[in-house]
C-alpha cells in the first residue's frame, strides 16, 4: 500500500507518547514526511478497545491523506434519524448530501478495524510497548521522556497522544478534564436485521437518557445508552436490568438489542463523559493532540475526527519549517498548530457539551425545522471546524510514497 507525501524539511527526531488512533495517525503522517518517529505505548501490546467509531467526512479526508485505505470496511451511512423516546421525528440528517458538500463519505467502523488499517504497512519497530512515561521535559531545546523502567529517550519534539488520562498532559501542568455528569453504556453486538436499512443510523432522545443504534458493517451494530452519572456512582449488581428499565419500550429495534445484551456486554461500561474546557497548551518543544488535548463528550462522535485534524495541522506546520530548524523555530511551529486548532476545537467541544435529554415539549421546535436546514447547518459547521482550505491544499500537493521507506532511521536513546 502507498501513502502520500510532500516535500519535507530535514528529518526531526519526534517522540509520540500513546499508540491509539491519534498517536498512530500522527506517526503515519510524520513518517510520510520523512521524520524520525518513535511511538511509546504504556500497555504490553496494542489494544483497540471495544465498540466502533464514526468517521465523518472531515476525518475520512485526513485518513485519505495518510494513505489509509478505508474502502469496504465498516458501514457507510446515508442518514441519521433522530426521534424522541415516543417516536416523534425530530430531524433526519442527509449524510449523502453532506458527502457531496464535504467530499468524503460518513462511515461507521469498528475501532479494531481502524487500528488494523492504520497499522497496514506501518514499520512496527517504530512502536515501543511496555513504555510507561513517568516524567517529561521540553526545555533548553530538547525533549525528553523518562520511563518507569529507568530508561529515557530524547528527541527534538515531544507529542502527547496518550488520551483522556494523559500522563504527558499531567506532567506538563495542563488542567485535567472535568466530568459532565453523563456517561455511556456502549459496545458492539452482532445481531442481524435489527434496523430496516443498514445505511441508516438511529438516535432517540428521552427526558432522562439517550440512545443510539448505528450499523457498523455486516451484522455488527454499535449501541449506546446515555444516562446521568456522578463520581459517587455505585454499579448495580445487574446493569442490564437497570438499562432495560430505563429504555424498554422505546422502539422494536431497541427492545431487540436489550433482549440480546447481557451483563457481560456491559462489563467495560459505563464510560463517563469528560471535557477539557480548553485545549491543552504545550510549552517549548512539547504539544498535545487528540483526547490528551481536548477530550469532549461523544455527542457528535467527533473525538476521533478532531484527533485526525490535529494530525493534519501539526504535520502541516512542521512541514512548513525551513531545513534544520532551531529549537525556537520548533516551539513557534507548535504554538502555531495549537493556535490554529484552538478556536475550532473549542467550538466543537461546546456543541458536544450540550446535553440532548430534555422533555418532549422542549425538543418539539426542532421538528419544525426542515431536514435540509439541519443537514445544511451541520455541513457548514463541519466545513468550518475542519480547516477546509488547508485540507484541500494538502490533498492537492501530496504524491505517492511508501511509508516504510523511513523504517531504517533510528532515534537516539539514553539511560
Amino acid at each position: 500500500m502507498k501513502v502520500r507525501a510532500s516535500s519535507a524539511p530535514s528529518a526531526l527526531r519526534i517522540l509520540v507518547v500513546g499508540a491509539g488512533v491519534a498517536g498512530l495517525s500522527l506517526a503515519r503522517g510524520l513518517l510520510r514526511d520523512g521524520h524520525d518517529v518513535t511511538v511509546f505505548e504504556r500497555r504490553p501490546q496494542l489494544q483497540p478497545g471495544g465498540g466502533a467509531v464514526t468517521i465523518w467526512s472531515n476525518g475520512a479526508t485526513v485518513l485519505g491523506q495518510l494513505g489509509v485505505d478505508m474502502a469496504g470496511v465498516g458501514q457507510s451511512l446515508s442518514e441519521v434519524q433522530v426521534t424522541t423516546s415516543t417516536g416523534r421525528p425530530l430531524a433526519t440528517l442527509d449524510l449523502t448530501a453532506m458527502t457531496r458538500g464535504l467530499g468524503a463519505p460518513v462511515r461507521m467502523v469498528p475501532r479494531r478495524v481502524l487500528l488494523e488499517r492504520l497499522l497496514d504497512d506501518f514499520p512496527v519497530e517504530r512502536i515501543r510497548c511496555n513504555a510507561r512515561a513517568v516524567g517529561v521535559s521540553a526545555t533548553h531545546g530538547a525533549a525528553r521522556v523518562d520511563f518507569a523502567d529507568g530508561s529515557s529517550v530524547s528527541g527534538d519534539v515531544l507529542i502527547g497522544a496518550d488520551g483522556l488520562h494523559s500522563r504527558v498532559r499531567e506532567l506538563s501542568d495542563s488542567p485535567p478534564a472535568e466530568p459532565t455528569g453523563w456517561s455511556s453504556w456502549q459496545g458492539l453486538v452482532s445481531l442481524a436485521d435489527v434496523v430496516a436499512d443498514k445505511r441508516v443510523a438511529l438516535m432517540m432522545v428521552g427526558r432522562h437518557g439517550n440512545l443510539g443504534l448505528w450499523p457498523a458493517g455486516g451484522c455488527e451494530l454499535q449501541w449506546w445508552f446515555d444516562l446521568p452519572w456522578s463520581p459517587d456512582f455505585v454499579r448495580p449488581p445487574s446493569p442490564i436490568d437497570m438499562i432495560r428499565r430505563q429504555f424498554a419500550g422505546w422502539s422494536t429495534p431497541v427492545d431487540r438489542v436489550l433482549a440480546a445484551l447481557t451483563d457481560d456486554d456491559l462489563a467495560g461500561s459505563p464510560y463517563p463523559h469528560f471535557r477539557h474546557r480548553s485545549p491543552g497548551a504545550g510549552r517549548g518543544v512539547l504539544t498535545l493532540i487528540g483526547d490528551a488535548s481536548h477530550t469532549m463528550p461523544p455527542t457528535m462522535a467527533q473525538g476521533t475526527n478532531q484527533a485526525l485534524l490535529d494530525t493534519m495541522v501539526l504535520c502541516k506546520v512542521l512541514g512548513d519549517l525551513r531545513p534544520a530548524p532551531s529549537p525556537d523555530d520548533l516551539a513557534r511551529a507548535l504554538r502555531r498548530y495549537e493556535n490554529t486548532r484552538r478556536r475550532k476545537v473549542a467550538a466543537v467541544s461546546r456543541v458536544t457539551a450540550l446535553q440532548l435529554s430534555h422533555s418532549e415539549l422542549v425538543l418539539r421546535p426542532a421538528s419544525f425545522i426542515p431536514d435540509r436546514l439541519h443537514t445544511w447547518g451541520l455541513t457548514m459547521f463541519l466545513r468550518w471546524v475542519s480547516h477546509h482550505r488547508m485540507s484541500a491544499e494538502i490533498s492537492r500537493g501530496l504524491g505517492p510514497i511508501d511509508v516504510s521507506r523511513t523504517a531504517g532511521q533510528t532515534t537516539d536513546h539514553g539511560h
